[in-house]
């Protein structure tokens, strides 16, 4: 069974990210809308904490394309965003004091940018799905195939863009490490830039309709049928 150790190893992966219009947010400070200037270590625990008590439990892999600045980038954890990791997203039906089982969960964007953690749609109906569909929060393990946060330099960092080629070759060897970490025999693709991404790596995932721009029915539906086969 891996130990602890290959976590930190697998973090140190993530420190060399991208030059240009792609954020870091476990080894950089968003100088803007952090809280503090200890922003990136909280996310850097927070998303250690949550592979750690997934290693060896998740029977599901959930890999979308790129990082949000609704979610990850302030959480450090992908797909998962603010409100969901502090227990204030009422249609994930998750509290704080069970988010983690060995820390507490804490935010890092400024309060005043908003009041309550930013909410992202994408986070909400793929946690808020699963849940329903009977899978407890270790059974499943999300990850990006891009696993930085790209945004639009024109728009700054509350904004997302899709990665370019480069960029997404460039998260190819976090992916391949990821899937090391998470040998689930159960892969699942959010969209199609995922799905490439996997099988350039030679995965063959369950591709499911990503439930952002209208997707949200379509993905509930493909995600059911998948996942009534698991448990």
């Amino acid at each position: 069974m891996m130990s602890s150790k290959a976590i930190d190893d697998f973090l140190q992966l993530l420190r060399t990210s991208p030059a240009g219009a792609v954020f870091n947010p476990w080894w950089r400070v968003d100088q803007e809308n952090d809280i503090s200037r200890n922003a990136p270590q909280i996310r850097r625990k927070q998303l250690r904490a949550y592979l750690c008590e997934r290693l060896g439990k998740a029977r599901l892999a959930v890999i979308g394309e790129a990082l949000g600045y609704r979610g990850g980038h302030f959480t450090g954890i992908p797909m998962t965003s603010e409100r969901i990791l502090l227990g204030r997203n009422k249609e994930v039906e998750i509290e704080a004091t069970r988010f983690f089982q060995t820390i507490t969960p804490h935010r890092t964007s400024k309060p005043k940018k908003c009041r309550d953690g930013f909410s992202e749609p994408t986070a909400t109906i793929v946690w808020s799905t699963l849940g329903q569909l009977g899978l407890k929060p270790q059974q499943f393990v999300l990850w990006n195939a891009f696993p930085w946060h790209s945004f639009d330099p024109r728009h700054g960092m509350l904004s997302n863009r899709m990665p370019n080629e480069s960029e997404r070759s460039a998260g190819m060897p976090v992916l391949k490490a990821f899937l090391k970490l998470f040998p689930c025999k159960q892969v699942v693709a959010l969209g199609k830039i995922a799905a490439a991404q996997l099988e350039e790596l030679g995965v063959d995932p369950y591709y499911v309709r990503h439930p952002a721009s209208s997707g949200a029915k379509l993905f509930r539906q493909q995600i059911a049928a998948f996942v009534s086969a698991l448990i």
